[in-house]
């Protein structure tokens, strides 16, 4: 298999470049990146120092991936590192920052879409099959789940965490966690109900989303603290896998969880 460089590109010699890819004119590739086979970078992109990029990803011109984290406290000496897996897909203007810590990179997983100028600050974690809105901004240490929809023009708050399955609508400012499942909308944010179309695009049967719904309810709707909401999660729900992944999120949760709107929106 061949690659398909073109001779306007500066690629430093201790990159490798797997096979079969395309790198586009005038695109920048600094020391020790790592670019997997089938992967295409169109032009005029810039891929910094210690980025490791899986394979079959699709890059689009003016992308700028693993630039020195906007934390003015960071050394800039210092070997830190962004790790993408594959299958991803990041549109014009894309900028995502490599970790301050170096056991632990800024990390993307597989099969996320990045629409254009969506940024992503260092230290993120981002899971797999996840859509990232335009002009979406994420900033220091956010970990967001899998199949999660982050809509345009959303800003969240550094240290947040979005969970499995959620969706957050436009414009809206995220300063706490989004539990799983949840829709989320406003600014500032609350929990409006259950991502019910997300959850049937998914496969969950009408019996998963039943529980789903009643254990939204128990959570935000019976006037429980989340103490006692979650012990009778776990008293009603002991073995269901679903609600178990809502529960174990709660109960991890550093910043504490959005509040929902008290207007039903389900």
């Amino acid at each position: 298999m061949s690659k398909k460089i073109h001779p306007t590109a500066i690629i430093h010699e201790t990159a490798k470049i797997g096979e079969n890819v395309e790198i586009g004119p005038y695109t920048i590739i600094e020391e020790n990146v790592v670019i997997g086979n089938h992967t295409k970078i169109a032009s005029h992109c810039y891929i910094y120092a210690n980025t490791q990029i899986g394979e079959n990803n699709q890059i689009s011109s003016f992308v700028c991936l693993g630039g020195l984290p906007q934390d003015i406290s960071f050394d800039p000496s210092k070997k830190t590192y962004l790790k993408i897996g594959n299958n991803n897909i990041f549109r014009e203007f894309v900028n995502i920052h490599r970790s301050t810590k170096i056991e632990i990179p800024t990390t993307i997983g597989d099969n996320n879409y990045f629409m254009g100028t969506v940024h992503l600050g260092h230290d993120c974690i981002v899971g797999n099959n996840n859509i990232f809105v335009q002009n979406c901004i994420l900033a220091g240490h956010v970990h967001v789940g899998n199949k999660v929809l982050i809509s345009g023009h959303v800003a969240v708050h550094q240290f947040c965490r979005i969970g499995d399955y959620s969706i957050i609508g436009g414009l809206s400012k995220i300063v706490k966690d989004v539990p799983p499942y949840m829709m989320v909308d406003g600014n500032p944010a609350l929990v409006v109900g259950i991502n019910v179309v997300g959850l049937r695009r998914n496969q969950f049967n009408e019996e998963q989303r039943r529980k789903i719904k009643n254990a939204y309810k128990i959570l935000y709707k019976k006037g429980l603290t989340y103490s006692n909401a979650l012990n009778e999660l776990k008293q009603t729900y002991a073995d269901d896998p679903d609600i178990q992944r809502l529960i174990n999120f709660v109960e991890s949760s550093q910043r504490g969880i959005l509040s929902a709107t008290t207007t039903e929106n389900e």
